[in-house]
């Protein structure tokens, strides 16, 4: 490692009983705090992570060649493709902690079953005709939808239709990876249910807002126990904070003209899945939002319309299906040109817990 313009002067100055010392340091694998203060306790975050944004444009077209190329199965299980972050050369991580990958599945394809330890969703650009199949349960894929696969269950999926179908696909790889939690177990060779149900079990019991079974009152589950979160739903949830915004009610919308939701857990009121935090924005058209930065890290991509993001300083132009890694303490601005919808999904869940949240406006 190349030494600091300050560390080598040090050096140079060092006594012979001194320069023994740092060897002898050195021999019985020890590191004095004095000569790393600035790299272990920073005045404020240096991620190495960067600020990067992937367009849908260049990620399609490689999913879809991978598609025609690359065959799923046993092994490399998925035909998913990680986004890579320039600051992390070599590693499938979209930041330190998240994971994000476009995940193709061509006609009359089945992804195999399996789980692991890591938590995981899925969320839909665009198609539908693919069920997931968690824990038994088939959950249709439509556009706009995020679909959970908390950690430790099984999942696999399959494409009935003539057409191929790619979406996001979210983990907390990193996370698990750097905390040495993870598990992986094959399932069966296919999926259990390739049955084609509108609405899963998991919807049928918990999709009904405000309504809980009571069959289920004395049990609070860490992850969500409800499957699938429908575009509908969110898209009915964002047009009232924007209309009840524009009758002249405070308080509904986060900041002028941005509206925005978290998916939340029905039996707890918290986040869907334990480490990773599930939003949808959507940013009404000449809107820009407050310039903010924040601890810990998060993804985005975008569902509708365009506009532009401002990632410390440097502007980048949106459009549908653009992916956007933000590092912990990047300070990030969006702006619409036309109403502009967004899927956000962030680590907060952890650093939150770990009291170690913390958020600035410029």
């Amino acid at each position: 490692m190349t030494q600091t313009p300050a560390k080598a002067d040090r050096d140079a100055e060092l006594s012979t009983a001194e320069k023994q010392l740092y060897e002898d340091f050195n021999r019985f694998g020890l590191i004095p705090l004095w000569t790393e203060r600035e790299d272990l306790m920073p005045m404020t975050p240096a991620p190495q992570a960067v600020p990067h944004v992937w367009h849908w444009d260049d990620l399609y077209p490689l999913a879809a060649r991978a598609g025609d190329l690359i065959p799923v199965g046993r092994g490399g299980e998925r035909r998913a493709i990680s986004v890579s972050n320039p600051g992390l050369p070599g590693l499938p991580y979209a930041t330190p902690t998240l994971w994000a990958a476009i995940q193709y599945l061509g006609p009359n394809e089945v992804a195999p079953a399996h789980r692991h330890s890591q938590n995981a969703f899925r969320f839909v650009l665009e198609g539908e005709g693919v069920w997931t199949v968690v824990d038994s349960d088939p959950v249709a894929m439509r556009r706009g939808d995020l679909l959970l696969t908390p950690g430790w269950q099984f999942h696999g999926h399959h494409n009935p239709h003539p057409k191929p179908m790619a979406w996001l696909d979210g983990l907390d790889i990193p996370f698990v990876a750097a905390t040495d939690t993870g598990f992986f177990e094959f399932g069966e060779d296919g999926v259990t249910d390739r049955s084609t149900p509108h609405r899963s079990r998991s919807e049928r019991i918990w999709g009904h807002p405000g309504l809980r079974p009571l069959a289920a009152t004395a049990t609070d589950t860490p992850n969500s126990p409800l499957a699938a979160y429908r575009w509908e739903h969110t898209d009915a949830a964002l047009t009232a904070q924007l209309e009840v915004a524009a009758e002249g009610h405070p308080g509904v919308v986060t900041e002028p003209g941005h509206a925005a939701v978290r998916f939340s857990n029905p039996t707890t009121g918290g986040d869907a899945l334990t480490t990773i935090r599930t939003e949808m924005h959507r940013i009404a058209a000449g809107e820009r939002t407050a310039a903010v930065r924040e601890t810990g890290s998060s993804v985005w991509q975008v569902f509708d319309g365009t506009g532009a993001i401002t990632l410390d300083g440097k502007r980048t132009d949106l459009v549908r299906g653009d992916v956007i890694a933000v590092p912990s303490w990047c300070e990030v601005a969006i702006e619409a040109r036309t109403d502009l919808d967004l899927f956000r999904f962030s680590d907060a869940p952890i650093f939150e817990r770990l009291n170690l949240a913390r958020r600035e406006y410029s």
